[in-house]
């Protein structure tokens, strides 16, 4: 029931989900930071499996970059439009494929297969069930190679908060909000589908208990979440948002800071 609300939700805002990590400069942090420690921890070359890549912006990305990619996501709509942006930004030859599939279940995929795997913008969050996470993560371990890296961002507990105290006080005395508080779980409606909020103790901890090491946790939009307006004001003077670009790629990786950003990234390699 759970993954077909995702589904139907993603597959009807394919370019509302498109365009968002490029319509403004707030939202650009994010991509931007998350491509940020890929770089950093991405091997030089190599073949990738974009996990829930939804309509392939990373996947563009990368294969820009000069790696390989695999882009596997729920939704076909999602990888029908994926298939027409790739083919726009001719990087066909680097997008060995496109499959649907979910995250859950990679089972096509041989073990050790992948230099290294992104699972980017919450996928693991739409999955509900403590025990299905716990697959997902362990299939995206099983599929790459010793010593790759595995990238996963999910939505964040306590920046969910900020966001129904700003924009849905009309949901605060409703049982899905308490539901969210206790288990932070969100079973959909208003505007968005069925997601998993975690804190940063409970994302380390599903990867910590696997054979991965932990190199890095990362609040994607850092400070400057959900002051949207501000950032985007900010960065019409050229000066001030590189500073302010500098103080956040030295605070982005600060324990509080990675609880209150709308998106954590944790990073691993595998042992």
């Amino acid at each position: 029931m759970t993954r077909e609300l995702v589904k139907g939700y993603y597959t009807r805002t394919v370019k509302k989900e498109w365009k968002r990590l490029a319509r403004d400069t707030y939202h650009r942090l994010e991509f931007e930071t998350t491509l940020h420690f890929l770089k950093k921890y991405l091997p030089k070359k190599g073949l990738i499996l974009d996990a829930g890549g939804g309509p392939g912006r990373y996947t563009i990305e990368l294969a820009k970059m000069g790696y390989n990619i695999i882009l596997l996501d729920l939704s076909p709509a999602n990888l029908k439009f994926a298939k027409k942006q790739i083919k726009k930004e001719r990087v066909q030859n680097r997008v060995k494929d496109v499959v649907e599939g979910s995250i859950e279940d990679l089972s096509r995929f041989s073990d050790n297969t992948f230099d290294a795997v992104i699972c980017l913008g919450g996928p693991l969050s739409h999955i509900l069930d403590e025990e299905e996470r716990n697959k997902a993560i362990s299939e995206m371990i099983r599929v790459a190679k010793r010593g790759a890296p595995l990238f996963a961002s999910v939505m964040s507990k306590l920046s969910v908060f900020v966001s129904e105290l700003k924009l849905f006080q009309n949901e605060i005395d409703k049982p899905l909000f308490k539901e969210a508080l206790c288990t932070g779980n969100y079973f959909g409606g208003y505007g968005f589908t069925a997601c998993h909020f975690f804190l940063p103790e409970e994302l380390r901890k599903d990867f910590e208990k696997k054979q991965v090491k932990i190199l890095e946790m990362v609040g994607v939009e850092g400070i400057g979440s959900h002051f949207e307006e501000k950032i985007n004001k900010l960065a019409r003077n050229k000066r001030r948002w590189k500073v302010w670009l500098e103080m956040h790629y030295k605070t982005c990786t600060h324990p509080v800071v990675v609880g209150i950003s709308e998106h954590m990234l944790i990073v691993c390699k595998k042992l």
